[in-house]
């Protein structure tokens, strides 16, 4: 592994939660609603549309998540009930193998299907969000799915593919995607980066929330503060440490 490749690697892997009495993900002091559905919704506005010209679907991160809620199990029972209820779609993101995207189906959906019009791909594309929202809870898709079950073509497999919906995994499958989040990822990378490098460049590699989300930022970081502030948090990059000043983001050194 080259030491770009390391570097990525390094930067994006979600830390194992630790044994211990410091709390992780503990980012709920008032700024953070109670249930899932409201944290996905919550967490969506913090999203950039307008970054985008509001071409993408408001992506969440699975993680961001941990960073309200502690108990893992019950955030990811009760994101597995609203992908089983056709309400929530999962992403693997490409980056990391833990990085996971959480996107509302309406606004998927809203979204690709704005970006197919006046295209010849169109038709394919909607006859695969109906199998898609039917509701479907793949996260990738093989090739005798896509033939025997949905009844696409190898033709209109390539269709789905060149619009977005679909990127492949390997000879054979395909990863259920994004159309246009190459972006995204890209602002992502580099706004996670910086912020940790704040976070790192503290005195003694610590700083109060409070203080990070009213820090001027560089031209790196294209995202909310906050946004990167519950991905850092949630990936356990960062310790989460209640004080009397308020919480305390504490630098994790790998």
């Amino acid at each position: 592994m080259n030491r770009k490749r390391a570097l990525i690697s390094d930067t994006f892997k979600v830390k194992k939660r630790r044994n211990g009495t410091q709390k992780f993900g503990a980012v709920s002091d008032g700024d953070g609603p109670t249930d899932i559905r409201s944290t996905l919704e919550y967490l969506a506005t913090l999203f950039p549309r307008k970054l985008f010209n509001d071409s993408l679907p408001q992506i969440v991160l699975k993680h961001q998540l941990y960073s309200i809620h502690d108990d893992k199990t019950l955030v990811d029972k009760e994101l597995n009930k609203l992908r089983e209820q056709g309400e929530l779609l999962m992403f693997q993101l490409g980056f990391d193998a833990d990085a996971f995207g959480l996107v509302f189906a309406a606004d998927y959906k809203s979204k690709v299907l704005a970006g197919e019009d006046g295209r010849a791909t169109r038709a394919t594309v909607e006859r695969f969000l109906a199998k898609l929202l039917s509701p479907c809870t793949e996260l990738s898709f093989s090739k005798d799915k896509m033939l025997k079950e949905f009844l696409f073509t190898d033709s209109e497999i390539t269709q789905l593919v060149k619009s977005g919906v679909l990127t492949v995994r390997d000879a054979g499958s395909w990863w259920l995607s994004i159309p246009n989040s190459g972006k995204f990822t890209k602002y992502f990378i580099q706004g996670r980066k910086a912020v940790l490098g704040m976070v790192k460049k503290s005195k003694y590699s610590e700083v109060l929330k409070a203080e990070l989300e009213e820090r001027r930022t560089t031209s790196h970081v294209k995202f909310h503060m906050k946004y990167h502030i519950h991905d850092i948090v949630g990936a356990e990059l960062v310790e989460s440490i209640p004080t009397t000043s308020g919480t305390l983001l504490r630098f994790v050194d790998s």
